[in-house]
């Protein structure tokens, strides 16, 4: 049995890439999520790692089911995101993502808070470098954003920390009510990695500004550790049910009319979000399987999804729908992993959605919360118009854009095939997934009732989008960014800066001339006193005398001074 902690593997590996040559890192960045994966198998689980810091015992390692499902889930999608990346050759992005990788596996394992928020830190800085690595013109300021967010969760945590020492509470990772406000801050500082309402601007914003391999490993690593610390923080917290069914419901809306594909997959993940908000919130065995299930799925299929954009856009160079359309004729292996990625978010019966989402569905319903449970269902209708149908329709059929782009370079193929595979194995064997959910579990998702339920639902939102294309109601595909919670700090917070700054230097004009003028008149009388012609210049004896008078005094007063303190 090894005692390897399993992020130190990650963060080995990222090091050893640093200093390797170019031949040889593609080898070490398949190498260390393998070495991983074998660490984590042999590793025991009551292993315990601890290290003394200014006084406190932090707990830098410890294990359960819940944080080793999380565990295997982020090694697989470390795994699948350096074979995606494997065609281009960039240090930054290759030591970024190791790193990246074991500050989730560290964030994980974590036995208390201040660990975890070491961890929460480094989740920050590494993946801004996965923003800055794609060198747009636009990319340091998306990147700057991005950080200020993260750093405000960061603070926001760390603030709750140092209010639970300071109560001589403790600070282990076990479940806390929100009854103060150390509590509040902690959940307020989850809520914005989870993309919280009017706290998710942070991922419409950045998502798409990162690069192709980015944007596939941020969708797998930030947002799931806010997952896996909200489950193990807050489980049935009765507001995270209202707040996850609104995450479910608004991001439907803007998806709809967004154009940028790889936005609209963002406003996707909120909605996949919000229904793992709200199982977290319901808190039953069965409401908690089935977010941490979701979870595991959503970083398959929505990793698959982000996969097959990123080729488009690595390919074409675009990312617009209506730039794009026909691209099924010279990328069709992208095309049907697309379509295997969109069966699987859209919660088709034998693929992976299906057997996750239903769980969250039967919970809800069986805790009685039938309002919840219909926006839930509307929200899954609405999942099928824009990740289910606009993303492949728009981006390989629609209409002919003109463009012939080859086909996905190999190393993505391979990555997607990966994924897509891991969609259909779970959608058709759950027990797989089952076997390593932190409860156990007593449920089928393949009841008559279910997939009944389903297939309805999925027929008649693809015939509403069907009439809608028909009649031409559908919301066209403009060029243009919609702006909607990061329009405070995109618009409206430079703007209000901008303006303080001009209100402070209008006022500052008559404390300036005050200040000139006393400065003026003081060197006016050193120099009728002192100056050239001055009175004191005149004669040498009197001046040498008054000088030295003046540095008695002043000597007399700092010892003065010095007494008195």
């Amino acid at each position: 049995m090894t005692s390897v902690a399993p992020f130190l593997v990650f963060f080995a590996g990222a090091a050893i890439v640093t200093l390797s040559p170019a031949r040889w890192r593609s080898i070490l960045l398949v190498a260390t999520p393998v070495a991983g994966a074998i660490n984590l198998w042999f590793l025991d689980p009551s292993t315990t790692l601890g290290a003394p810091v200014m006084g406190i015992d932090l707990v830098i390692h410890s294990s359960d089911r819940l944080s080793v499902l999380f565990a295997w889930l982020f090694h697989l999608a470390a795994l699948i995101a350096v074979i995606y990346s494997l065609h281009m050759s960039d240090r930054l992005q290759q030591v970024a993502a190791l790193a990246y990788a074991g500050c989730a596996l560290g964030a994980v394992f974590a036995g208390d808070l201040v660990t975890l928020f070491l961890f929460w830190e480094g989740l920050a800085l590494t993946s801004a470098a996965l923003i800055l690595a794609r060198r747009r013109p636009g990319s340091l300021r998306a990147t700057l954003r991005y950080l200020a967010v993260q750093v405000t969760s960061g603070l926001l945590l760390l603030a709750g920390i140092a209010m639970l020492r300071a109560g001589g509470e403790s600070i282990g990772l076990a479940a806390m009510e929100l009854d103060g406000w150390a509590a509040w801050l902690i959940f307020l500082a989850l809520g914005i990695k989870c993309g919280f309402p009017l706290l998710h601007g942070w991922i419409i914003d950045a998502y798409p500004e990162a690069t192709e391999t980015g944007t596939v490993l941020m969708c797998a690593f930030t947002t799931k550790v806010a997952i896996y610390a909200l489950a193990r923080l807050f489980p049935g917290t009765g507001e995270l049910i209202w707040i996850g069914a609104v995450m479910t419901m608004f991001p439907i809306f803007y998806a709809v009319i967004e154009n940028d594909l790889r936005r609209v997959l963002a406003y996707s993940m909120i909605n996949q979000l919000g229904f793992m908000v709200v199982g977290i919130g319901v808190g039953t065995e069965l409401a908690l399987n089935g977010a941490v299930s979701h979870a595991f799925n959503d970083v398959l299929f929505k990793g698959l999804l982000f996969m097959t954009m990123g080729a488009v856009l690595y390919r074409t160079g675009r990312m617009g729908g209506s730039e794009l359309g026909g691209l099924y004729r010279t990328m069709p292996a992208t095309t049907g992993l697309c379509i295997v990625g969109a069966a699987s978010i859209s919660a088709f019966p034998l693929f992976s959605g299906f057997v996750s989402k239903s769980m969250i569905m039967v919970a809800v319903a069986e805790e009685g919360h039938g309002w919840i449970w219909l926006v839930l269902l509307f929200a899954s209708a609405g999942v099928f118009h824009h990740a289910g149908i606009k993303i492949p329709f728009f981006a390989f059929f629609a209409h002919d854009s003109g463009l012939r782009p080859k086909e996905a370079p190999r190393p993505m193929l391979v990555a997607m095939a990966v994924a897509a595979s891991g969609c259909l194995v779970i959608g058709m064997w759950p027990d797989l997934l089952y076997r390593m959910l932190p409860y156990g579990v007593h449920y089928d998702a393949y009841t008559w009732s279910h997939v009944l339920t389903q297939c309805q639902l999925l027929f008649f939102s693809a015939l509403a989008f069907t009439l809608l294309k028909l009649y031409r109601l559908y919301p066209p595909e403009l060029p243009g960014v919609n702006i909607d919670a990061d329009w405070c700090y995109r618009w409206l917070l430079p703007r209000l800066a901008r303006h303080a700054l001009r209100l402070a230097g209008d006022a500052a004009v008559p404390l300036r001339a005050a200040s000139l003028a006393l400065i003026a008149g003081a060197t006016g009388v050193g120099r009728r006193w002192g100056g050239p012609s001055g009175i004191l210049a005149r004669d040498p004896v009197t001046g040498t005398a008054s000088l030295a008078v003046l540095f008695v005094f002043a000597l007399v007063l700092v010892l003065h001074l010095v007494h008195g303190l």
